[in-house]
């Protein structure tokens, strides 16, 4: 017998909760019937998805990867009832949700959403801010937490496995560095851990002027305070720097200056969904300014 929708909810309850306990209040069970399911849901898969002990459930190798499917299936299926409805009726609805790093969330986002929004009030956007590092915010699709991402990625890499990347924008790198300083580039170097491209790395040891960083703090955002506040000097993304403080000055890196791509990733069938389609045509339409 395959897997049933139902089950797979059970078992991303479990995963939520992270006891068979927590998991029957959220689902109105017993503990001993979201026990005998998991059991059953295990033999027909043929693996153990969940470890138990006296620290709950937590799931195994194998049941990881069932669970990412299982959230992956489940929003299919409430993409195909969503949008049929939403065919009929001439209109767009229902959650989009995505996952976006601090700074396109603070300076590309809003637009794009109060453009969507506009256009399809019956659409309700769901934001994760996810850093930019590690997996970043395509592991949340990857995992099937969202339905598109904004991120960042090399020209050179290609996305993971069952991922689709399409470009918003690609950025320079600009010097930073508090306004009126007479001597800007003896000052400290401030970075934080997105700053991490092959590309701008490799730019960054070309420089024999900029001395390894100094200072690392938790984002871009805090680099800018603190390079407004005369604590040092920062290379910063033109995104960053879309409404720069009063107190610092923006001035060019020269004729091949270090840069970040943006694009937005999705899976092949969520590319699909017209709400998501639609994002990143409004997406495109905020990033041109930020790009040109």
């Amino acid at each position: 017998m395959e897997l049933t929708p139902q089950d797979l909810r059970l078992l991303l309850a479990v995963e939520r909760a992270g006891t068979f306990t927590g998991a029957a209040g959220e689902l109105g069970l017993t503990q001993s019937a979201v026990s005998h399911a998991v059991r059953s849901a295990e033999r027909r898969v043929g693996v153990v998805l969940f470890e138990r002990g006296r620290a709950g459930a937590r799931p195994t190798p194998a049941g990881r990867r069932v669970l990412v499917h299982a959230r992956q299936i489940l929003r299919q299926f409430d993409l195909l009832h969503t949008e049929a409805r939403d065919a009929a009726a001439g209109t767009t609805t229902g959650p989009l949700r995505i996952a976006a790093f601090r700074s396109a969330a603070i300076h590309l986002l809003p637009a794009a959403l109060e453009r969507l929004t506009a256009r399809y009030p019956g659409l309700s956007p769901q934001v994760l801010i996810v850093p930019e590092v590690g997996r970043g915010t395509a592991g949340e699709v990857a995992d099937g937490r969202a339905d598109v991402a904004i991120a960042t990625l090399a020209s050179d890499v290609t996305p993971s496995k069952g991922l689709l990347a399409g470009e918003l924008l690609t950025e320079p790198y600009l010097f930073v560095h508090p306004a009126g300083h007479p001597a800007p580039r003896g000052l400290p170097l401030i970075d934080w851990p997105e700053n991490c491209s092959s590309y701008t790395r490799a730019w960054w040891a070309r420089q024999d002027w900029l001395p390894p960083a100094t200072l690392d703090v938790a984002d871009d955002g805090v680099v800018l305070s603190m390079v407004a506040q005369g604590i040092g000097m920062a290379i910063l993304p033109r995104l960053t720097l879309t409404d720069p403080p009063r107190r610092v000055t923006v001035t060019p890196l020269g004729d091949h200056p270090p840069t970040r791509r943006i694009v937005h990733i999705t899976t092949g069938p969520t590319r699909q969904s017209l709400a998501v389609r639609e994002l990143v045509r409004e997406l495109r339409a905020v990033s041109a300014p930020v790009s040109g």
